[in-house]
C-alpha cells in the first residue's frame, strides 16, 4: 500500500516532458497535455476512496467520496501555480486548503486520508522554498505515527507510508533540479546558437567586403581606364580593358558564391598578380615580390587577404604614386607614399583584417604619417610541444 503512490509520482517523474518549452512550467501546453500527467497519478487516491468504503456509511461517505474529489481539484490547480511560481497568494491559499481537506477526510477515510500527503509534499517541492524539506520531516512523522497513536486507525505505526512520503520527495526533488538543468541547458543551446549565427553573419560581412571592395575597385578603375582610352582613340586598348573588367565580374561573382559557403579561394599568388594589374590600371607605381617562394605556405591565403585589402585601399583612398609590397618567411609589408589612413576604430575592412591575422596567431601594425602608410602583418612561427621531454642515454 504504502509503495503505490512512490511508485505513481515516479512514473509520472519518466513521463513528465522536460523540453524547453517548460521554462514557465510545462503549463504553457495547451489543451489535454495540461493536466493530463498529474491527472493520471491521481488514481491512487482510490486508497482514499477505499477507506471511505471501509469507514464510513451513508451521508458520511458521500462526503468523504466529495472531499477526495474536491483535493483532487485543488492539487490540479495548485500545481501549476507551485511548479511556475506565479499567482503565489492564490496557492498559498490552495496548499492551506490541501491539508484541510486531508484533516476533513480523516474523518471519513481514517488513516487512509494521509495518502494525501504523499500530493501535498509534491506541491511543496514544486514550490522550492528553503521549509520544504522540514515540512516533508514533519509530514512523514505524521503519516507515520498517527495511525499508532488514533484509535480504529489499526493500532500501529504506518512506516510504509512515512517512507513513501520521503522516497516521492527526493524523487521530486532530483526531479525539478533535472527541469533546472534543463532549462539552464536550453538556455545555452539558444546563446550558442545565438553566437554562431552572429559569428557567421560577421564572417559573411568581413568576406563580403574584402571581396566586393577589392572587385568593385578594380572594376572601377579599368572602367574608368577603358573610357579614357577610347575617347583618346585607341580602341582596341579600350576593349581589352573591357574584356578584362568583365572576366573580373565573373570571378567575383564565383568569390561572393564561394564566401557565402565558407570556401573563398584566395592565395598569395593570385592576389599579387591582380595587385599588379590594379595598381597597373590606377597608373601606381608598385614593387612587388617576383615571387612567393620565400612565404610560408600555411600563410598563403591569410596573406592574400592582406595584399588583397591594402591595395583595396591604397587605391581608393591614399592617392599614392608608389607602393611597395615586401614579403618574408612570416612577415608581409606594404607600404605607399600616399596621404596616409586612420586605423584606430576606422574603416570595417581593416578591422576585419585585423581579427582575420589575429585568429592566425599574429599582429597586425599600422602606422599613417606625413610618408604615407605602412601595414605590417608577423605571424610567428607555432611552437609545438615535445612529445616525450626525456631523452634516452645509452
Amino acid at each position: 500500500m504504502a509503495k503505490e503512490p512512490a511508485a505513481a509520482i515516479g512514473g509520472g517523474v519518466r513521463e513528465w516532458p522536460a523540453e524547453p518549452q517548460v521554462i514557465d512550467g510545462m503549463w504553457r501546453l495547451g489543451g489535454w497535455r495540461r493536466f493530463f500527467f498529474p491527472a493520471f497519478w491521481l488514481v491512487y487516491l482510490g486508497q482514499a476512496v477505499d477507506g471511505v468504503a471501509k469507514h464510513a456509511h451513508g451521508g458520511a461517505a458521500v462526503a468523504g467520496y466529495v472531499l477526495v474529489g474536491a483535493f483532487a481539484v485543488v492539487y490540479l490547480a495548485a500545481l501549476p501555480m507551485g511548479w511556475s511560481r506565479k499567482n503565489t497568494v492564490v496557492f498559498w491559499w490552495l496548499y492551506a486548503l490541501c491539508f484541510a481537506l486531508t484533516g476533513a477526510e480523516a474523518f471519513f477515510a481514517h488513516g487512509d486520508a494521509l495518502v494525501f500527503f504523499v500530493y501535498v509534499c509534491v506541491l511543496t517541492v514544486a514550490t522550492q522554498r528553503w521549509f520544504a524539506f522540514p515540512v516533508i520531516g514533519m509530514l512523514a512523522v505524521v503519516a507515520v505515527v498517527l495511525p499508532g497513536v488514533i484509535p480504529g486507525w489499526g493500532g500501529k505505526f504506518n512506516w510504509g507510508l512515512g517512507l513513501s512520503v520521503v522516497l516521492v520527495s527526493l524523487a521530486m526533488f532530483g526531479f525539478f533540479r533535472i527541469i533546472q538543468a534543463n532549462i539552464a541547458l536550453a538556455a545555452a543551446r539558444s546563446e550558442v546558437a545565438r553566437l554562431a549565427a552572429e559569428n557567421e553573419r560577421s564572417r559573411i560581412a568581413r568576406d563580403l567586403h574584402d571581396l566586393l571592395g577589392h572587385s568593385l575597385t578594380t572594376i572601377t578603375v579599368k572602367a574608368g581606364l577603358a573610357r579614357r582610352l577610347a575617347e583618346h582613340g585607341d580602341a582596341e586598348r579600350a576593349f581589352a580593358e573591357i574584356r578584362e573588367v568583365e572576366e573580373l565580374a565573373r570571378r567575383t561573382l564565383g568569390d561572393v558564391r564561394a564566401a557565402v559557403s565558407s570556401h573563398a579561394d584566395v592565395t598569395l599568388t593570385g592576389e599579387l598578380a591582380t595587385a599588379r594589374e590594379v595598381l597597373r590600371a590606377a597608373g601606381i607605381i608598385s614593387e612587388l615580390p617576383p615571387t612567393v617562394a620565400e612565404s610560408d605556405p600555411e600563410l598563403s591565403e591569410l596573406f592574400g587577404w592582406v595584399v588583397r585589402e591594402a591595395v583595396t585601399n591604397i587605391v581608393r583612398h591614399s592617392r599614392a604614386n608608389h607602393v611597395r609590397i615586401t614579403l618574408g618567411r612570416r612577415v608581409l609589408e606594404v607600404h605607399d607614399d600616399g596621404r596616409g589612413a586612420v586605423l584606430g576604430g576606422g574603416g570595417s575592412g581593416l578591422r576585419g583584417l585585423r581579427e582575420r591575422v589575429e585568429a592566425a596567431g599574429g599582429t597586425l601594425a599600422a602606422v599613417s604619417g606625413l610618408t604615407g602608410f605602412r601595414l605590417r602583418v608577423e605571424v610567428p612561427p607555432r611552437v609545438v610541444a615535445p612529445a616525450n621531454d626525456t631523452v634516452a642515454v645509452r
